[in-house]
């Protein structure tokens, strides 16, 4: 159902989207990552090497893990997906892996409304907490999940597919006595 306001909607995704999703993970992180990223890193994202990524995580079913995109009844123009860590570092929380929002909806709220929806979804799965690595050049990232109520506990060196990167792990813990 839409928002009344014809804002756009925040769904889970679906495995038929994850070319898009590709597409749309591609353009923002070359936008977001082009002076960060060595040259090199921006040449090799490419969608084919992302398509696998968004291919699983859209048909993920497990509560509190997959993707939700906020869609606007012709385009997707965001996209959170969660899912479990095999990191020790995260300490059992899940991990927000990725949160786009294209550059021309930035601004809007919906990277606040897709990051309420991950919370949403990992405290009605049980999970602890949720914990995301941002790359330590990105301060404009860094600054949103301030806003939001992350705290930056730990760095750590992300060897990564494409760059080797100084992350910042920034965490939320869910109380026990935290709404649902």
């Amino acid at each position: 159902m839409r928002n009344a306001d014809t804002s756009p909607l925040i769904r889970r995704g679906r495995k038929d989207e994850a070319m898009n999703l590709a597409e749309l993970h591609v353009e923002v992180w070359r936008a977001t990552y082009g002076d960060i990223a060595p040259k090199r890193a921006i040449e090799l994202l490419d969608q084919a090497k992302r398509l696998p990524y968004w291919t699983t995580a859209a048909a993920e079913t497990e509560p509190g893990r997959g993707v939700w995109v906020a869609d606007d009844g012709a385009n997707i123009l965001g996209v959170v997906s969660i899912g479990s860590s095999d990191l020790s570092i995260y300490q059992g929380r899940a991990e927000l892996k990725h949160l786009y929002v294209v550059n021309g909806a930035q601004g809007q709220g919906l990277g606040e409304k897709l990051f309420e929806a991950a919370i949403t979804h990992c405290k009605a799965a049980g999970d602890s907490g949720l914990g995301l690595a941002v790359v330590r050049q990105n301060e404009r990232a860094r600054g949103f999940y301030k806003k939001m109520g992350g705290i930056e506990v730990s760095s750590f060196i992300d060897p990564g597919p494409l760059w080797r990167s100084e992350n910042i792990l920034v965490v939320w813990d869910f109380s026990a006595d935290q709404p649902q």
